[in-house]
């Protein structure tokens, strides 16, 4: 992972995979070992619920020239969500 952020309720990550390896099941190894390990947490917590911790969707773009571009993006989307937050209650 070059790379990341998350937020509540979504991640963004920048990746290098191996040409070995397809996007889905690398995103499905990420998506399936992510939701175990939160599910244990929850149940350590005795927070469980119903609720599913994955969605089944996902977006992925490859990267030319404009990586450094996506990285600063990633950096900055916290802040983005938040000015978007403060403009959606105005």
């Amino acid at each position: 992972m070059l790379e990341g952020k998350s937020t509540p309720d979504h991640v963004h990550m920048c990746l290098i995979i191996p040409l070995k390896y397809s996007i889905a099941f690398t995103i499905g190894l990420l998506k399936g070992k992510s939701a175990v390990r939160i599910h244990r947490y929850m149940h350590r917590k005795r927070q469980l619920s119903a609720k599913s911790f994955c969605s089944r969707r996902y977006c992925v773009s490859t990267l030319g020239l404009n990586e450094e571009t996506i990285r600063v993006y990633i950096r900055q989307q916290e802040e983005s969500e938040k000015q978007q937050l403060e403009l959606d209650f105005e």
